[in-house]
C-alpha cells in the first residue's frame, strides 16, 4: 500500500520536488558565499508562447576549501510576482531533481532561491545544474490594440545578462521567437538574428547581478489565453466512481480588438490571426460521460478523441475569441474509483492531480479545488506536491445524506500562477468504514417501508368529524347483498348437482340413489330459499328497492327450479 503511494509521488509529474517562493513562508535571509564562482551560463529564453520559459544551464565551481551544500539563484526584481514555476535539476543523463526553496539575501533586491544540491560540492570541484524558470504576464501587447486584420506583436523586457549572484565567467543567452517578423531588439554586441532566433553572447566576466536592459519586439501570434478562475468539484464515492466537474473562466489578455467584428472578413479573407477559435483539453484515459456546456446549454461543436493514453476533447466557443474576450464554460466526466483510490482495511488514499490539463501552455491566475469526500470519513491528512492553502473543512450534502459530506476546500494564494508543470498528484488520507456503505440502502428501504406502512393504515382509518347514517345504512345493505349474492350462488350449484344426478341417473338407472341425492338437494334449496327470503325482509326494511329486486331473485329461482323439476320428472318416466 505505502509502496504504491510512494510509486505515485515519483511518477511522471510528482518527481518534482520544489517548494513556490510566491507560497512559502518567510525564513531567515541567506548569505552569498564569495567561494562559489559560475564558470559558464547558457540561458535559453523562450517567446513563442504567452509563457516565458527559460532555462539556465549552469556550470558551478567552488574556489574555497570548505564543501558547498547549496548554492543561490536570483532573477530581477520585475520577474518576481511573474514567476510561475521554478525548478532545478542536476545531471545529463539521469536527471535529480534538487530542492528549491525561497529565500532572501540581506541588502539585496531581486528574487533569490536556494538550491540544494544532490552532495556537497567540495572544493576545487564544478558541477553542473539546470534551472528552468517559467514567467506568467511576462509580455507585453505592443501595441496594445489591434484591428481585425492586423497582426498581434508583444515585446519582451528583461536583462541581457544572467542575474546571478556569483561572478560569471562567460554567458550565452539564446532568444527564440514565435516568428522571423522582428520589430526590434537590443544590439548589444555581440549579438545576431537567424531567422527567428537570437544570440547573444559570449559575454567574458560579468561581475554578480550584472544588469542592463534586453529589450525583443517581435511578431507573435500564439494564443493569449488565461483562465482567470478555475472551480475544480472532484466527488469521490466509494461505490466505485468519481465525479470531476471544471468550471472555467477564460479571458484573451493578448491586443484587445479595436473597431468592430467582422464575420465575414474572419471566415473570408481568414483575419483575427491571433484570435483562438479552438483549443484542445487532455483528460484522463479512462475518463467517460464527458459534457461540455455553457450557460446557454450544451456546446455541439466540440469533439471527443479517444487515444491510448488520453481522452482529447476539442473545444470550440460559440464564438472565436479575440483579445479582451473571454468565456465561461463547465466540462464534466467520471472515472473509475479503483484508479485513484487505494486502501488498506479502514484507511484510504485518494491520489488524483490538484489541476489537470486545460489546453498546452495554460496560466492559471485562481484556482479552486473541492474534494468532496463520502459521507462518514474521519482522520484526514493532506500531501499536496506544492504550497497551496486550505480553508475550512465544509458540509455537502447530496441524496441520502444524514449528517453531511466532508468537502476539503484548496485555493491558490493571491498572486500564485499555475502552468503545466503543476499538473502534479496530492494525497488526502481518510478512514472510511466499509460498513458504512451499508447506511444509504438501509435508509432506502426504510423509508419505502415506512411509506407502505403509512398507506395501509391511512386506507384504514376513517377522517369524517360525524357519523354518515346515509353511509352506514348502505353499507349495512351493501353486506346483506352480497351474502344474497353467495347464497344465490349456492343455489346454482345445488342446481348444477342435479342436472349432474339425472345425467347419472340415465346412465345407471339407479332409483334409489338418485332419491337420496334428491332428497338432500331439496333440503338444501329450501334452506337456501327461506335464508334468501329473510335476507329479503331485512334488505326491504332499510332500501325498498333493493328488497324488491331481491323478491324478483327469488321468483327467477322459482321459475328456474320449476323447470327443473319437470325436467327431473320427465327423466323418471323415460
Amino acid at each position: 500500500f505505502y509502496c504504491l503511494i510512494h510509486f505515485y509521488k515519483r511518477s511522471m509529474f510528482g518527481t518534482w520536488l520544489l517548494v513556490l517562493g510566491l507560497a512559502v513562508s518567510a525564513r531567515a535571509a541567506d548569505t552569498i558565499s564569495p567561494d562559489l564562482v559560475v564558470k559558464s551560463v547558457d540561458r535559453n529564453i523562450d517567446l513563442t508562447t504567452q509563457l516565458v520559459k527559460v532555462n539556465y544551464r549552469i556550470s558551478l565551481e567552488n574556489t574555497g576549501k570548505a564543501a558547498a551544500k547549496n548554492f543561490l539563484f536570483s532573477l530581477d526584481p520585475n520577474l518576481k510576482e511573474k514567476v510561475a514555476f521554478i525548478g532545478a535539476t542536476s545531471g545529463s543523463s539521469e536527471k535529480t531533481y534538487l530542492r528549491v526553496v525561497a529565500t532572501s539575501v540581506a541588502g539585496k533586491a531581486g528574487a533569490f532561491w536556494k538550491v540544494d544540491l544532490k552532495t556537497g560540492l567540495a572544493g576545487g570541484a564544478s558541477t553542473l545544474v539546470s534551472v528552468e524558470v517559467v514567467l506568467g504576464g511576462a509580455l507585453e501587447m505592443y501595441p496594445a490594440a489591434i484591428t481585425q486584420k492586423e497582426k498581434q506583436l508583444t515585446r519582451f523586457l528583461g536583462n541581457l545578462y544572467c542575474y546571478l549572484p556569483y561572478p560569471v565567467t562567460t554567458q550565452t543567452t539564446t532568444v527564440v521567437l514565435a516568428s522571423s517578423n522582428v520589430e526590434s531588439y537590443t544590439k548589444t554586441k555581440p549579438v545576431s538574428l537567424s531567422d527567428s532566433t537570437l544570440t547573444y553572447g559570449p559575454y567574458k566576466n560579468t561581475a554578480a547581478f550584472s544588469s542592463a536592459e534586453l529589450a525583443v519586439h517581435s511578431e507573435n501570434n500564439s494564443p493569449m489565453l488565461v483562465v482567470a478562475s478555475l472551480h475544480r468539484a472532484i466527488e469521490v464515492s466509494m461505490w466505485g466512481n468519481i465525479a470531476i466537474e471544471e468550471t472555467v473562466d477564460v479571458v484573451h489578455r493578448g491586443a484587445q480588438l479595436k473597431g468592430s467584428f467582422s464575420r465575414y472578413e474572419f471566415q473570408r479573407e481568414n483575419s483575427g490571426v491571433s484570435s483562438v477559435k479552438n483549443f484542445k483539453t487532455l483528460l484522463p484515459a479512462a475518463a467517460k460521460d464527458v459534457y461540455y456546456r455553457d450557460d446557454i446549454g450544451n456546446i455541439s461543436t466540440s469533439h471527443l478523441k479517444v487515444m491510448d493514453d488520453a481522452v482529447e476533447l476539442d473545444l470550440r466557443p460559440r464564438f472565436p475569441l479575440f483579445g479582451g474576450w473571454k468565456t465561461h464554460y463547465v466540462i464534466g466526466y467520471n472515472v473509475p474509483s479503483y484508479e485513484y483510490i487505494f486502501y488498506k482495511a479502514d484507511l484510504h488514499v485518494l491520489n488524483m492531480r490538484l489541476v489537470d490539463h486545460i489546453y498546452d501552455d495554460m496560466l492559471i491566475e485562481s484556482a479552486e479545488v473541492k474534494v468532496i469526500l463520502p459521507e462518514g470519513v474521519t482522520d484526514l491528512q493532506l500531501d499536496t506536491p506544492y504550497p497551496i492553502t486550505r480553508g475550512a473543512d465544509l458540509k455537502h450534502f447530496t441524496y441520502l445524506d444524514t449528517t453531511g459530506r466532508t468537502v476539503v476546500t484548496l485555493r491558490t494564494t493571491p498572486g500564485q500562477l499555475l502552468t503545466e508543470s503543476h499538473i502534479q498528484d496530492f494525497q488526502l488520507q481518510f478512514s472510511y468504514p466499509h460498513t458504512t456503505m451499508l447506511t444509504e440502502p438501509l435508509i432506502l428501504v426504510s423509508a419505502f417501508f415506512l411509506l407502505f406502512l403509512l398507506a395501509i393504515v391511512y386506507v384504514r382509518l376513517d377522517f369524517s368529524i360525524t357519523v354518515d347514517a346515509g353511509a352506514e345504512v348502505k353499507m349495512k345493505v351493501a353486506g346483506h347483498c352480497e351474502k344474497v349474492a353467495a347464497l344465490q350462488d349456492r343455489r346454482q350449484g345445488l342446481y348444477h348437482a342435479l342436472e349432474e344426478a339425472i345425467l347419472k341417473l340415465k346412465a345407471n338407472k339407479e332409483i334409489a340413489s338418485f332419491q337420496n341425492t334428491l332428497k338432500r338437494i331439496g333440503g338444501d334449496q329450501k334452506a337456501e330459499t327461506a335464508a334468501v327470503a329473510e335476507l329479503a325482509v331485512i334488505i326491504r326494511a332499510d332500501n325498498q328497492e333493493l328488497g324488491e329486486k331481491v323478491d324478483q331473485v327469488q321468483k327467477m329461482d322459482k321459475r328456474s327450479e320449476e323447470r327443473r323439476v319437470g325436467k327431473e320428472c320427465r327423466s323418471r318416466w323415460s
